[in-house]
């Protein structure tokens, strides 16, 4: 099977997203969701990933983290999109596919943008229905944040105290809990496709770099203005006549792709 592109840009925050196969709820029960999360922490410790902030759902996931290093991501979502399916499926005596076959990647510029991205995924579940408050659902970075583990800790802490501009840990906790309470007290809780479909969301100049980084993996990419906040976005363009992809499960004519062996996601 073919390697998605190689795609690398330093120290940029990045909102992954990555959905079951055929968005089925392969991640309905605690103990799979768990089994995520144990894989996130291995990759965690395995390759350093930096994690900000993460949400299992039932049948999709989300991720915020740092780009330290090339290929750490690549290697991280490798690892725990294929142990994660591998395992499920030994156990469920499954055999097809687990995950879409690409995860999306946002880059987000870490101002009140950041602000807005992180909040956004803290209230997946209170979107869907399914809680009242973040804090009710157990596989969610917004538990860890408050109430920070003594021991298997996912999150880096100092790390994402400090890219949201804030030197103490305690100051931004506080500041995580408003922003959450706020955008509850605001019924800010409808969906968002920026995050979920850019491939950049910020200011103009933040968007323009990012753009540029791509260099021409950015063909075909325009960018866009809404509500203040600028996205980079793909032009309508049919995404088979660029890439040949088979499967339309995906929207995936906003999709960044990065090196990534999809065998290891197959049963």
């Amino acid at each position: 099977m073919s390697r998605a592109n190689r795609y690398f840009l330093p120290n940029h925050v990045w909102h992954l997203t990555h959905r079951c196969h055929e968005r089925a709820f392969l991640l309905r029960f605690a103990r799979d969701r768990q089994l995520y999360l144990h894989w996130l922490f291995e990759a965690k410790k395995r390759f350093g990933l930096c994690v900000l902030n993460y949400m299992v759902t039932s049948n999709h996931i989300h991720l915020l983290v740092k780009d330290t290093a090339e290929g750490v991501i690549a290697s991280s979502m490798q690892l725990i999109a294929g142990r994660t399916a591998q395992e499920y499926n030994y156990r469920k005596g499954r055999a097809g596919a687990f995950w879409e076959d690409r995860y999306h990647a946002t880059a987000v510029e870490a101002d009140e943008h950041l602000q807005r991205c992180l909040t956004y995924i803290d209230l997946n579940m209170v979107r869907a229905g399914v809680v009242a408050h973040p804090s009710e659902w157990m596989h969610c970075g917004y538990r860890e944040i408050e109430a920070p583990p003594g021991r298997y800790a996912i999150i880096d802490l100092a790390a994402l105290s400090a890219v949201c501009g804030f030197g103490d840990l305690g100051d931004f906790q506080r500041a995580h809990r408003e922003w959450v309470e706020e955008a509850l007290a605001a019924e800010a809780t409808l969906r968002d496709d920026r995050w979920t479909q850019s491939v950049a969301v910020g200011s103009e100049s933040f968007v323009e770099a990012v753009k540029r980084g791509l260099g021409s993996k950015a063909r075909g990419r325009e960018i866009t203005t809404s509500g203040g906040s600028f996205a980079l976005e793909e032009s309508r363009q049919p995404y088979t006549s660029l890439f040949g992809a088979k499967s339309e499960a995906l929207r995936a004519e906003n999709t960044l792709y990065w090196e990534e062996s999809l065998e290891s996601t197959e049963a």
